[in-house]
């Protein structure tokens, strides 16, 4: 049974002030709803269309067309890793597009990429967009956000490089790649900023093959599938 209670509580989830303010946040569709019951997250609440009517669904549904399952859960506490383990690491600076996040996230979890950073001025991993475009990714893989400076750093201290991408880098064809590294991925207007640029360690580039004149620059979250792709092609 549905009140107008839970109506207004699911509904206010759709600002980020409230979700970092009740800790938490929503998930629709069957896939993503099991999704959320076979990990290690609180399913708060759960409403599936059948039960409680389509009218109902379509007052808390943030999709233009309300799936037949929705639930409410709880964001668990995030904590920076101490220590820097094994594998390949993404860190995302400024990613400002809900979607992008999204699609990353998903990407790094099919491409077996051990974690993701993120500058805290990243969009948040929460955004009813970002959680969608996950497509369930986001119960398997966590984003940790981070100065990343401090993050570079780390990673330097531990003697494993840090990639960048760059429109002035070496070709990511040509270049030595290492699995045991952070790769940065910069805003999608700007690119990386000057402060973690200054902390890359290796610049590298996704070249065109166009042979004439061409898009200026990939997508954030396609530079990142193509930048991750070829790192574990060199494991084969």
């Amino acid at each position: 049974m549905m009140t107008n209670s839970d109506i207004k509580l699911i509904r206010s989830l759709r600002e980020k002030k409230f979700r970092d303010e009740l800790g938490l946040f929503v998930v629709e569709g069957e896939k993503m709803v099991q999704e959320a019951l076979d990990s290690s997250y609180e399913v708060v609440r759960l409403f599936r269309k059948n039960e409680i009517g389509e009218e109902a669904m379509s007052r808390i549904s943030m999709l233009n067309t309300p799936s037949p399952a929705l639930a409410v859960v709880r964001i668990p506490e995030s904590e920076t890793p101490n220590t820097i383990g094994d594998g390949l690491y993404l860190a995302l600076d400024s990613v400002r597009d809900p979607g992008n996040l999204g699609t990353i996230v998903r990407l790094a979890d099919w491409f077996g990429v051990e974690g993701i950073f993120a500058s805290p001025d990243t969009v948040e991993l929460y955004n009813p967009k970002t959680i969608q475009s996950t497509m369930g990714a986001v119960f398997r893989k966590k984003v940790t956000y981070c100065n990343l400076e401090d993050l570079c750093r780390r990673f330097s201290e531990a003697g494993r490089p840090v990639y960048g991408t760059f429109m002035d880098g070496d070709s990511i064809y040509s270049s030595d790649l290492k699995q045991n590294a952070l790769v940065v991925m910069g805003n999608e207007a700007r690119g990386i900023s000057p402060a973690v640029s200054s902390l890359v360690t290796a610049r590298i580039h996704i070249p065109s093959f166009a042979g004439g004149p061409t898009a200026e620059s990939l997508n954030v979250a396609v530079a990142a599938a193509v930048t991750v792709s070829e790192f574990r092609r060199r494991t084969i």
